[in-house]
């Protein structure tokens, strides 16, 4: 299970180390794509085929569908770490999430999110308010 928070400065050269509890999670190979909400996704090769199989459910013929995959799929990279612990990101990808230097990385189950660390930031304080009003509808009727 990925948790937690971490700090992270991105290089020049559109490199992001990834803490070390993360990279034994996700093993030398993952998945990067674009996330929702301007960030980006990092899924482990067992969590991303998982993903794949429930995508492969939904009907083709829905534009929807179409339209989520398109967004998905051609965001995809299959990368490695290199022997610093660091991520290479393609600059479709930084610029999509618009990561300048400060970025966050936290752990969310089954996959990780990168965050420009301004926007994580206005992320969280739009969302402080609600986060009880959400908490409660999701988990309405279970005591």
């Amino acid at each position: 299970m990925l948790l937690g928070e971490f700090h992270h400065n991105i290089d020049d050269k559109g490199r992001l180390v990834i803490p070390t509890k993360f990279r034994e999670e996700l093993g030398q190979e993952f998945i990067l794509t674009r996330g929702i909400e301007k960030c980006l996704y990092v899924y482990s090769l067992s969590e991303w085929e998982k993903l794949v199989d429930k995508l492969n459910t939904l009907p083709f013929t829905k534009k929807v569908t179409r339209t989520f995959t398109r967004f998905f799929y051609s965001g995809a990279a299959a990368c490695k770490f290199d022997n610093s612990g660091r991520m290479s990101i393609t600059s479709p990808l930084i610029s999509y999430a618009g990561l300048d230097k400060e970025c966050i990385v936290i752990g969310v189950n089954d996959h990780l999110e990168i965050w420009d660390a301004s926007a994580f930031n206005e992320f969280m304080n739009a969302n402080e308010d609600v986060i009880e009003n959400i908490a409660e509808s999701l988990f309405e009727g279970e005591e």
